[in-house]
């Protein structure tokens, strides 16, 4: 999960490993994950965590 500048706020998922996922990124569980893609948090578009989780809008 890559949180945004404030640091209090995520503003993508990333799949674990992906080389887009800047310092701001942590890991998280996959529940998480999906709970973030569900409120709306964008999916990065470059490794597809939605696709990769089963989650499709």
């Amino acid at each position: 999960m890559e949180q945004g500048l404030d640091g209090r706020q995520a503003v993508y998922v990333h799949v674990g490993g992906c080389h887009l996922a800047g310092k701001r990124s942590k890991g998280v569980q996959r529940d998480q994950a999906l709970r973030a893609l569900t409120d709306g948090v964008d999916a990065c578009p470059h490794c597809r965590p939605d696709s990769e989780l089963g989650y499709l809008e």
